[in-house]
């Protein structure tokens, strides 16, 4: 098989969460620990970061690589949805591993993982793995795939876990309620490990983190008290955050959500330090500034055109989309023309709520199984003051935004990250 038959080979074995839903969501650890077990446990070989939460996680996740690289570690990154290009998903030191790779690894392996019949995370986080060790990689920093205590990725034993937040996101697997979610999150605190939480949340969350982490002996560190003088600035250029021992580190990411998502890498960075880690200050900055030069991270408040500005960001849930509101409201423009269309196992109203109503809507649909359809979208949208057309794909959607908007316009791109994936190409990215 070539890489797109191998790919397609994948997708049809081991159905994709992300594309497809339910059907493809496999709870429990039975599979890992098999696959783990075929491999050798290529985890055992290097250092490994476990970055869990309900959004942010991927940017944490970037920036914690960037840094460690900066700081002259060989740094592997597992993170998952992917835009583009499956090889996003499996990274040392910012580079995608080959298509070679890939192929290589199903042709070779594909007797032993079958009759395990796992899923397409399953599968490709053990190909990480296996990757990181072939690289011979001194550290790894391993996204949460989908919860925590029975999400793939907790096989590991890490020098450090992070939970970014908690929000409402995937309650039919974590639960309908934060502290049930914020369980289901916790179930990366290991014996003996410490663990940083981004934000605390309510007083019952944060009840549920220190009873995880006393249960087990884990140092737990939250960001908010931690690095309590932590401060941040809003820039043209992007963000300026000021803490102790780090003033003036310049951000290279600009969505509103990441002066959070700074605190909690700040505050990973110095418990990373009491554990042995070297990571100089130059490396810190220079982690944060180029973040993605160094990682190729896209989707985060990610401009793609200036002339009419184009936006795109892949939240897709409302503690995201709140953000993402918030900051639309302190951008400069005529009209807003909002290219928007999210997932159908979403809950849909609370997201609804929150966007802006003075906003032109082109409702749409990504190109994967698991999108609302966009008329659909489009009736629900209409009970929360919401109008404009209904496009059946992304690129006929962006089209007509563009037709429609002057120069001093602004289109935002987004409501889930496989609208972004399918936007994304368009513009040669």
């Amino acid at each position: 098989m070539n890489y797109d038959e191998t790919i397609d080979y994948l997708y049809r074995q081991m159905p994709e969460y992300q594309r497809i839903g339910d059907k493809a969501y496999k709870p429990g650890l039975d599979n890992s620990l098999a696959l783990d077990k075929i491999f050798d446990h290529p985890h055992r070989h290097y250092k490994t970061i476990h970055v869990g939460g309900t959004n942010g996680k991927g940017s944490v996740s970037h920036l914690l690589a960037a840094i460690l690289q900066e700081s002259g570690y060989k740094v592997g990154l597992y993170t998952s949805p992917h835009l583009i290009d499956f090889r996003e998903r499996i990274r040392v030191n910012g580079e995608m591993t080959s298509r070679e790779f890939v192929m290589d690894f199903v042709e070779h392996y594909r007797e032993q993982f079958e009759p395990v019949m796992p899923s397409f995370f399953e599968l490709t986080m053990e190909m990480a793995f296996l990757y990181f060790v072939q690289q011979e990689v001194d550290v790894a920093v391993i996204e949460v795939g989908l919860g925590g205590r029975l999400d793939s990725t907790n096989i590991i034993s890490p020098d450090l876990s992070i939970i970014t937040n908690i929000g409402f996101d995937h309650m039919k697997q974590l639960g309908n309620t934060l502290p049930k979610i914020a369980a289901e999150k916790a179930g990366i605190i290991k014996s003996y490990t410490p663990v940083v939480i981004g934000e605390m949340g309510n007083t019952e969350v944060t009840q549920v983190f220190i009873d995880k982490a006393q249960s087990v002996n884990a140092p737990i560190v939250f960001a908010e008290l931690y690095m309590n003088n932590f401060t941040a600035e809003r820039k043209e250029s992007g963000w300026l955050f000021h803490a102790n021992g780090y003033p003036d580190v310049k951000g290279g990411l600009k969505g509103l959500a990441q002066n959070k998502n700074a605190r909690t890498v700040l505050t990973a960075v110095e418990v990373l330090l009491e554990t042995g880690y070297d990571i100089p200050k130059e490396a810190v900055y220079k982690g944060f500034a180029d973040i993605i030069a160094i990682t190729g991270l896209m989707g985060r408040w990610q401009q793609l055109q200036t002339s009419p500005k184009i936006i795109c960001d892949i939240a897709h849930n409302a503690h995201g989309i709140r953000y993402v509101a918030e900051q639309l409201q302190s951008e400069n423009f005529n009209r807003l023309h909002m290219v928007f269309g999210i997932a159908n196992d979403k809950d849909i109203d609370p997201v609804l709520s929150l966007l802006p109503r003075d906003a032109v809507y082109y409702f749409t649909k990504a190109s994967v199984e698991r999108a609302l359809d966009e008329k659909i979208l489009s009736r629900q949208a209409e009970a929360h003051g919401l109008n404009g057309e209904s496009f059946s794909s992304v690129k006929e959607a962006i089209e007509a935004a563009k037709e429609n908007a002057d120069k001093n316009d602004l289109i935002f791109i987004g409501g889930s990250s496989f609208i972004v994936a399918d936007a994304l190409p368009l513009f040669n990215i």
